[in-house]
């Protein structure tokens, strides 16, 4: 479903602003509630076309989404991977699970598609920023999240807003990492400007702006990796409202050059 509601916003006017002041996140959180909880700390309101930027992490604590390793019984392929790039066994045994297939191993690095379909390090499984001796696996379903997020925050609110939620991905071809959008509703992931004409009278046949993850990787500027900033609001942006999800995101396989 796709909405023609463009929130009028000039794109001069963008501006990233931190949430801080959400406390750790525990599994059985009411996320919405303390997202809306540290909004009234700060004295910060939300505007009708605001974009709610979210990492994965917290997302991920509030369901549940944590292992312990000590639970984690690695397989026979998991442990030759393991052995092989130097790796926990336990870890790339999850990955797996979480994987449809492995796209390339070596130096070290494993890259799988998880069973959302995006490509990564290790399905997305993360051992930064949670307790010692747990991993947090990827929401199972971001874009539903997202979703379930912005409806919360919208009712407590009385606002109009897109949530987006955010992990770090690497790229192929450039060095460093980048945070992307995983999951998000209320706004259309990309932004086809296909038959529209340039300044100069050209026109665009394949221009598609990723703008979830322009807005993903704005906003990690502010919310970074140590600074315990996991929520920011990005306002200005323009963007059209909808539900087709981050997984609008995800190439066609059969557009793949690379697969």
């Amino acid at each position: 479903m796709q909405s023609s509601a463009v929130p009028r916003a000039s794109q001069s006017a963008l501006s990233v602003l931190p949430l801080a002041g959400i406390k750790r996140v525990k599994p059985g959180d009411d996320l919405a509630a303390e997202i809306v909880a540290a909004l009234r700390r700060s004295g910060t309101s939300l505007r009708d076309g605001d974009v709610l930027v979210v990492t994965q992490k917290i997302v991920s604590k509030s369901e549940g989404r944590l292992v312990r390793l000590d639970k984690v019984k690695a397989g026979v392929r998991a442990a030759s991977i393991a052995k092989e790039l130097g790796k926990d066994p336990r870890v790339i045994e999850l990955a797996l699970q979480e994987s449809r297939r492995v796209v390339r191993k070596g130096q070290g690095i494993l890259i799988t598609e998880t069973h959302h379909g995006f490509v990564c390090a290790n399905s997305g499984i993360d051992m930064s920023n949670v307790e010692k001796g747990y991993v947090a696996l990827l929401p199972v379903d971001p874009d539903a999240s997202a979703r379930r997020l912005r409806e919360a925050v919208e009712r407590a609110t009385r606002t109009h807003i897109a949530v987006i939620v955010t992990d770090t991905f690497g790229r192929p071809w450039r060095n460093g990492q980048t945070d992307v959008a995983i999951g998000c509703s209320g706004i259309e992931p990309t932004e086809n400007l296909s038959g529209k004409k340039d300044p100069y009278g050209y026109v665009l046949r394949v221009t598609q702006p990723a703008v979830a993850d322009e807005v993903a990787g704005a906003a990690e500027l502010v919310m970074g990796k140590l600074s315990m900033v996991p929520v920011a609001i990005v306002r200005g942006v323009k963007y059209t409202r909808g539900e087709s999800g981050a997984k609008g995101l995800i190439l066609d396989p059969r557009l793949d050059l690379f697969r």
